[in-house]
Protein backbone atom coordinates (compact mmCIF):
# COMPACT_ATOMS: atom_id res chain seq x y z
CA UNK A 1 0.00 0.00 0.00
CA UNK A 2 0.97 3.61 -0.57
CA UNK A 3 1.40 5.35 2.38
CA UNK A 4 0.48 9.65 1.81
CA UNK A 5 1.93 11.77 3.97
CA UNK A 6 -1.67 12.59 6.05
CA UNK A 7 -1.02 16.37 7.97
CA UNK A 8 -3.17 16.39 11.02
CA UNK A 9 -3.75 19.97 12.87
CA UNK A 10 -5.23 20.16 16.48
CA UNK A 11 -5.59 24.08 17.44
CA UNK A 12 -6.04 23.76 21.25
CA UNK A 13 -6.80 26.55 24.55
CA UNK A 14 -7.34 25.35 27.82
CA UNK A 15 -8.38 22.01 27.10
CA UNK A 16 -5.77 20.11 29.06
CA UNK A 17 -8.87 17.86 30.57
CA UNK A 18 -9.29 16.70 26.68
CA UNK A 19 -6.05 16.98 25.16
CA UNK A 20 -4.41 13.69 25.68
CA UNK A 21 -7.24 11.63 24.71
CA UNK A 22 -6.97 13.73 20.89
CA UNK A 23 -3.49 13.04 21.04
CA UNK A 24 -3.06 9.87 21.64
CA UNK A 25 -6.15 9.14 19.31
CA UNK A 26 -3.49 10.37 16.54
CA UNK A 27 -0.62 8.98 17.69
CA UNK A 28 -1.76 5.84 18.01
CA UNK A 29 -3.16 5.19 14.83
CA UNK A 30 0.82 4.12 14.04
CA UNK A 31 0.63 5.54 10.28
CA UNK A 32 3.94 5.37 9.19
CA UNK A 33 3.76 8.93 7.24
CA UNK A 34 1.86 11.25 9.52
CA UNK A 35 2.89 14.71 10.32
CA UNK A 36 1.21 16.48 13.17
CA UNK A 37 0.90 19.98 14.22
CA UNK A 38 -0.62 21.40 17.57
CA UNK A 39 -1.28 24.69 17.74
CA UNK A 40 -1.91 25.98 21.14
CA UNK A 41 -3.24 29.39 21.90
CA UNK A 42 -1.37 29.94 25.01
CA UNK A 43 -3.59 27.76 27.30
CA UNK A 44 -3.20 28.66 31.10
CA UNK A 45 -4.14 24.96 31.92
CA UNK A 46 -1.78 22.11 31.88
CA UNK A 47 -2.68 22.06 27.62
CA UNK A 48 1.57 22.89 27.41
CA UNK A 49 2.66 20.49 30.09
CA UNK A 50 0.98 17.43 27.71
CA UNK A 51 1.50 18.51 24.76
CA UNK A 52 5.79 18.60 26.13
CA UNK A 53 4.89 14.63 27.00
CA UNK A 54 4.63 13.64 23.49
CA UNK A 55 6.68 16.39 21.84
CA UNK A 56 9.32 13.81 20.25
CA UNK A 57 6.56 12.08 18.47
CA UNK A 58 5.43 15.70 17.07
CA UNK A 59 6.04 17.41 13.80
CA UNK A 60 5.66 20.94 15.53
CA UNK A 61 3.82 22.52 18.39
CA UNK A 62 3.74 26.55 19.56
CA UNK A 63 2.15 27.64 22.42
CA UNK A 64 0.97 31.26 21.41
CA UNK A 65 -1.67 33.73 21.26
CA UNK A 66 -3.88 33.65 17.74
CA UNK A 67 -6.40 35.45 16.52
CA UNK A 68 -9.10 32.30 16.89
CA UNK A 69 -9.65 28.40 16.29
CA UNK A 70 -9.55 29.39 12.25
CA UNK A 71 -6.42 31.43 12.90
CA UNK A 72 -4.61 28.39 14.22
CA UNK A 73 -5.68 26.18 11.82
CA UNK A 74 -4.83 28.04 9.12
CA UNK A 75 -1.05 28.61 10.44
CA UNK A 76 -0.77 24.88 10.52
CA UNK A 77 -2.05 24.20 6.91
CA UNK A 78 0.39 26.64 5.80
CA UNK A 79 3.44 24.95 7.77
CA UNK A 80 1.55 21.41 6.73
CA UNK A 81 3.43 19.64 4.19
CA UNK A 82 1.24 16.46 3.61
CA UNK A 83 -0.89 15.47 0.53
CA UNK A 84 -3.88 14.67 2.77
CA UNK A 85 -5.10 17.49 5.30
CA UNK A 86 -7.68 17.16 7.98
CA UNK A 87 -7.88 19.09 11.65
CA UNK A 88 -8.93 17.88 14.65
CA UNK A 89 -9.72 19.93 17.69
CA UNK A 90 -8.28 19.20 21.12
CA UNK A 91 -11.91 17.73 22.83
CA UNK A 92 -12.22 14.89 19.84
CA UNK A 93 -11.11 11.71 18.97
CA UNK A 94 -9.87 9.33 15.78
CA UNK A 95 -11.08 5.92 15.76
CA UNK A 96 -8.57 3.33 15.68
CA UNK A 97 -6.94 2.48 12.17
CA UNK A 98 -8.52 5.50 10.66
CA UNK A 99 -5.47 6.84 8.94
CA UNK A 100 -5.04 3.42 7.11
CA UNK A 101 -8.72 4.10 5.63
CA UNK A 102 -7.97 7.38 4.48
CA UNK A 103 -5.29 6.81 2.77
CA UNK A 104 -6.86 4.49 0.78
CA UNK A 105 -9.60 6.52 0.08
CA UNK A 106 -7.42 9.05 -1.55
CA UNK A 107 -5.58 6.53 -3.66
CA UNK A 108 -8.67 5.08 -4.94
CA UNK A 109 -10.66 8.55 -5.90
CA UNK A 110 -7.78 10.80 -5.77
CA UNK A 111 -8.78 15.01 -5.26
CA UNK A 112 -11.52 15.87 -3.29
CA UNK A 113 -13.21 16.52 -0.38
CA UNK A 114 -13.80 12.80 2.00
CA UNK A 115 -16.35 12.77 5.05
CA UNK A 116 -17.57 10.23 7.01
CA UNK A 117 -19.53 9.04 9.57
CA UNK A 118 -19.12 10.63 13.71
CA UNK A 119 -20.21 9.16 17.07
CA UNK A 120 -21.10 11.79 19.45
CA UNK A 121 -20.73 11.17 22.83
CA UNK A 122 -21.23 13.23 25.92
CA UNK A 123 -20.02 12.02 30.06
CA UNK A 124 -22.86 12.81 31.94
CA UNK A 125 -21.92 14.07 35.64
CA UNK A 126 -23.92 11.17 37.09
CA UNK A 127 -21.40 8.81 35.02
CA UNK A 128 -24.22 7.88 32.30
CA UNK A 129 -22.78 8.28 28.93
CA UNK A 130 -24.86 9.68 26.17
CA UNK A 131 -23.90 8.71 22.15
CA UNK A 132 -25.78 9.09 18.84
CA UNK A 133 -24.52 7.54 15.74
CA UNK A 134 -25.11 9.27 11.90
CA UNK A 135 -25.52 8.63 8.65
CA UNK A 136 -23.60 11.24 6.53
CA UNK A 137 -24.58 10.24 3.12
CA UNK A 138 -28.24 9.70 3.68
CA UNK A 139 -28.44 13.40 4.80
CA UNK A 140 -25.65 15.02 2.63
CA UNK A 141 -27.67 13.35 -0.06
CA UNK A 142 -31.05 14.42 0.88
CA UNK A 143 -30.70 17.98 2.34
CA UNK A 144 -28.99 20.71 0.54
CA UNK A 145 -25.35 21.81 1.77
CA UNK A 146 -26.95 25.62 1.64
CA UNK A 147 -30.19 24.35 4.26
CA UNK A 148 -28.12 22.66 6.96
CA UNK A 149 -24.41 21.65 7.18
CA UNK A 150 -24.44 18.17 7.08
CA UNK A 151 -20.40 17.43 7.11
CA UNK A 152 -19.35 16.32 10.72
CA UNK A 153 -15.78 18.14 10.85
CA UNK A 154 -13.52 15.62 12.55
CA UNK A 155 -14.56 13.13 10.37
CA UNK A 156 -13.77 15.25 7.15
CA UNK A 157 -10.25 15.39 5.08
CA UNK A 158 -9.68 16.54 1.91
CA UNK A 159 -6.44 16.70 -0.18
CA UNK A 160 -3.97 19.33 -0.22
CA UNK A 161 -4.82 20.25 -4.15
CA UNK A 162 -8.35 21.49 -3.18
CA UNK A 163 -7.12 22.82 0.15
CA UNK A 164 -4.88 25.25 -1.90
CA UNK A 165 -7.62 26.35 -4.51
CA UNK A 166 -10.40 27.22 -2.30
CA UNK A 167 -7.96 29.08 0.60
CA UNK A 168 -7.99 29.54 3.95
CA UNK A 169 -10.86 29.43 6.06
CA UNK A 170 -11.81 32.62 6.75
CA UNK A 171 -11.33 33.94 10.38
CA UNK A 172 -14.10 36.66 10.40
CA UNK A 173 -16.65 33.37 11.54
CA UNK A 174 -15.78 31.45 14.62
CA UNK A 175 -18.64 29.27 15.02
CA UNK A 176 -19.12 27.97 11.23
CA UNK A 177 -15.97 28.42 9.56
CA UNK A 178 -16.05 25.27 8.29
CA UNK A 179 -19.55 25.19 6.92
CA UNK A 180 -18.41 28.03 4.76
CA UNK A 181 -15.10 26.76 3.69
CA UNK A 182 -17.42 23.07 3.00
CA UNK A 183 -19.97 25.79 0.84
CA UNK A 184 -17.39 27.27 -0.70
CA UNK A 185 -16.08 24.27 -1.96
CA UNK A 186 -19.18 23.43 -3.38
CA UNK A 187 -19.94 26.39 -5.63
CA UNK A 188 -16.45 25.76 -6.65
CA UNK A 189 -17.79 22.19 -8.19
CA UNK A 190 -15.08 20.31 -5.74
CA UNK A 191 -16.36 16.84 -5.35
CA UNK A 192 -17.70 15.29 -2.37
CA UNK A 193 -16.75 12.01 -1.16
CA UNK A 194 -19.48 10.51 1.81
CA UNK A 195 -18.01 7.23 3.38
CA UNK A 196 -20.10 4.39 5.40
CA UNK A 197 -17.30 4.26 8.03
CA UNK A 198 -17.30 5.63 11.27
CA UNK A 199 -14.22 8.45 11.57
CA UNK A 200 -14.00 10.36 15.01
CA UNK A 201 -15.71 10.36 18.02
CA UNK A 202 -17.34 14.31 18.96
CA UNK A 203 -17.45 14.76 22.49
CA UNK A 204 -20.23 17.50 23.92
CA UNK A 205 -19.35 18.92 26.72
CA UNK A 206 -20.43 22.17 28.77
CA UNK A 207 -17.43 24.57 27.31
CA UNK A 208 -18.17 23.36 23.59
CA UNK A 209 -18.22 26.08 21.37
CA UNK A 210 -20.80 25.31 19.38
CA UNK A 211 -23.05 24.56 22.23
CA UNK A 212 -22.60 27.76 23.77
CA UNK A 213 -22.50 30.12 20.79
CA UNK A 214 -25.80 31.68 21.66
CA UNK A 215 -27.22 35.02 19.68
CA UNK A 216 -23.92 35.19 18.67
CA UNK A 217 -23.51 31.75 16.87
CA UNK A 218 -26.87 32.02 15.12
CA UNK A 219 -25.61 36.14 13.92
CA UNK A 220 -22.53 34.80 12.59
CA UNK A 221 -24.66 31.40 10.91
CA UNK A 222 -27.50 33.93 9.53
CA UNK A 223 -24.32 35.63 7.59
CA UNK A 224 -23.17 32.82 6.10
CA UNK A 225 -26.52 31.52 5.03
CA UNK A 226 -26.89 35.44 3.28
CA UNK A 227 -24.01 34.31 1.42
CA UNK A 228 -24.84 31.46 -0.27
CA UNK A 229 -28.72 31.29 -0.33
CA UNK A 230 -31.05 33.98 0.17
CA UNK A 231 -34.43 31.62 0.25
CA UNK A 232 -32.95 30.00 3.52
CA UNK A 233 -31.43 32.90 5.03
CA UNK A 234 -34.78 34.58 5.49
CA UNK A 235 -36.36 31.02 6.61
CA UNK A 236 -33.45 31.09 9.63
CA UNK A 237 -33.50 34.52 10.26
CA UNK A 238 -37.29 33.90 10.50
CA UNK A 239 -36.92 30.63 12.81
CA UNK A 240 -34.43 32.67 15.19
CA UNK A 241 -36.79 35.17 15.84
CA UNK A 242 -39.87 32.50 16.48
CA UNK A 243 -41.46 32.45 19.90
CA UNK A 244 -42.36 28.59 19.49
CA UNK A 245 -44.40 28.69 22.65
CA UNK A 246 -48.24 28.51 22.08
CA UNK A 247 -51.18 29.90 23.41
CA UNK A 248 -53.29 28.10 25.31
CA UNK A 249 -55.93 28.37 22.89
CA UNK A 250 -53.35 27.42 19.85
CA UNK A 251 -52.62 24.27 22.14
CA UNK A 252 -56.16 22.85 21.98
CA UNK A 253 -56.13 23.70 18.25
CA UNK A 254 -52.62 21.83 17.82
CA UNK A 255 -54.30 18.68 19.86
CA UNK A 256 -57.20 18.31 17.64
CA UNK A 257 -55.33 18.92 14.60
CA UNK A 258 -53.03 15.93 15.65
CA UNK A 259 -55.82 13.73 16.44
CA UNK A 260 -57.14 14.95 12.68
CA UNK A 261 -54.06 14.70 10.80
CA UNK A 262 -52.25 11.77 12.96
CA UNK A 263 -49.28 11.44 15.09
CA UNK A 264 -47.31 12.65 11.53
CA UNK A 265 -48.44 16.27 12.13
CA UNK A 266 -45.86 18.19 14.31
CA UNK A 267 -45.69 21.41 15.51
CA UNK A 268 -43.75 22.91 12.63
CA UNK A 269 -46.89 22.05 10.50
CA UNK A 270 -49.08 23.80 12.86
CA UNK A 271 -46.67 26.37 12.87
CA UNK A 272 -47.36 26.62 8.95
CA UNK A 273 -50.90 27.01 9.38
CA UNK A 274 -50.68 30.21 12.31
CA UNK A 275 -47.80 31.94 10.45
CA UNK A 276 -48.48 31.09 6.86
CA UNK A 277 -47.62 34.64 5.48
CA UNK A 278 -44.12 33.79 6.84
CA UNK A 279 -43.65 29.82 6.04
CA UNK A 280 -46.18 29.10 3.19
CA UNK A 281 -43.61 28.99 0.32
CA UNK A 282 -41.44 26.47 3.10
CA UNK A 283 -42.17 22.81 3.76
CA UNK A 284 -42.41 21.60 7.08
CA UNK A 285 -39.15 19.91 6.40
CA UNK A 286 -37.07 22.31 5.59
CA UNK A 287 -37.84 24.16 8.93
CA UNK A 288 -37.05 20.98 10.62
CA UNK A 289 -34.22 21.11 9.40
CA UNK A 290 -32.91 24.44 9.65
CA UNK A 291 -34.29 24.52 13.23
CA UNK A 292 -31.57 21.98 13.78
CA UNK A 293 -28.67 24.12 12.97
CA UNK A 294 -30.06 27.13 15.79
Amino acid sequence: MIYPKISIVTPSYNQGQFLEDTILSVLGQRYPNLEYLIYDAASTDNSVEIIKKYEKELSYWVSEKDKGQGDAINKGFTRATGEILMWLNSDDILLPNILNFVAAQYNEKGDGIYFGNCLHFEEKNNGALVARGSNVEASFNSIPLELADTIIQPSSFWSRKIWLEMGILNIDFNFGFDWEWFLRAKQNNIPFYPLHKSISLYRIHEEHKSGAGGRKRQEELLRIYKLYNSRYANLYEHIINEDFTFSFGQKITFRILKLIYGKGFRRTHFLRKIQSKKYKEYTAREIDIIKSML
